[in-house]
């Protein structure tokens, strides 16, 4: 009787093991499948633009890996700060597990950033920052480094007193603001050269415009610096309209099929390519990271490279400037 009461007392001790460990399981699976609820805004959501495209596949391909449902709002153009800050209220709202943003303003979210970060909304600021840290990581081009790189190259491309026009984007901006110390910090004593700086507000027609009208008012000069795709393509396009490759040098930022067209045809001499798809992947992996607490890097260069007619066709840059090349479908 004895050694019964052993045996059955036994296998109720295994029935419980059994249980605690099924639950155990169970716990485990139902923490590893949660999905996350995020949203990301971006400045802008433009087919016409390769970068922001770009940056928005990384993002929805790391949410597909990570098991996260990603909703991506934007407003009208990249100076809508308004428009921005409404999404940006109305994402506190819905109360996502994190909010992920490419600031268009360096300093007139931070409000609405902090009531994100008090609400219990994690933020990851993405490409650009604003000027108070309120973010639980950045990832982002370190655009003064890169700037620099620019700056250096573009003062090999004239002579001491040359004229040089650089066009921005939005001023006020986080990148523009921090491209355009960093190209004046690779000129060096050529900064001075510098006769006028201008910006688009992130559209081509206008830097189009202010391309031909900077040659008309400055007919001597020989260098233009386009700080993003849409002031670089604009201008370029510009130069090569009025009939002045070669004539005057052209050097900008990032790296859309059509300013890969234009540097084979000569109308730009270099350009800095970002790493937009990284960007946008890192972007939600980090948010990831962050919400099952995990150290993140808090801040996450997602690098640059400067690309010329001497290192366009190595297959390293080849796979940098076309990334789903060869790729199935």
């Amino acid at each position: 009787m004895i050694r019964n009461k052993r045996y059955y007392t036994v296998i109720l001790l295994l029935f419980f093991a059994f249980l605690l460990t099924l639950y155990g399981w169970f716990n485990k699976s139902s923490q590893t499948e949660k999905k996350y609820e995020m949203v990301y805004i971006p400045k802008i959501i433009d087919e016409d633009n390769d970068f922001w495209t770009s940056l928005i596949e990384g993002a929805e391909m790391a949410s597909t890996e990570y098991g996260v449902n990603l909703k991506i709002v934007a407003g009208e153009s990249e100076e809508d700060v308004e428009g921005q800050n409404q999404l940006i209220s109305q994402t506190i709202e819905e109360k996502p597990d994190a909010l992920l943003i490419s600031p268009c303003s360096y300093t007139e979210s931070n409000e609405l950033l902090k009531e994100a970060k008090e609400a219990g909304i994690q933020v990851i600021l993405v490409d650009s920052r604003v000027s108070e840290s309120l973010e639980d990581a950045i990832v982002a081009t370190d655009n003064y480094a890169a700037g620099e790189t620019l700056g250096e190259y573009a003062s090999g491309l004239i002579d001491g007193d040359d004229q040089i026009a650089v066009v921005g984007h939005v001023e006020g901006s986080s990148t523009a603001i921090e491209r355009l110390q960093g190209v004046q910090k690779g000129l060096g004593e050529k900064q001075n050269n510098i006769v006028s700086t201008v910006y688009c507000n992130s559209e081509f027609g206008k830097a189009y415009a202010l391309g031909l009208e900077l040659m008309n008012q400055y007919p001597d000069l020989k260098l233009m610096i386009g700080l993003n795709e849409y002031s670089a393509v604009g201008v370029a396009r510009a130069i090569r309209d009025k009939g002045k490759i070669g004539e005057i040098k052209m050097a900008g930022f990032d790296s859309s099929v059509e300013e890969i067209q234009l540097m084979e045809s000569g109308v730009f001499q270099g350009i800095v390519i970002q790493k937009p798809f990284n960007m946008g992947y890192l972007g939600v992996k980090q948010a990831v990271s962050s919400l099952k607490g995990e150290h993140i890097e808090h801040v996450l260069n997602s690098g640059s490279e400067l690309i010329t007619m001497d290192n366009i066709y190595t297959e390293e840059n080849q796979k940098l400037l076309f990334p789903f090349v060869g790729k199935s479908q």
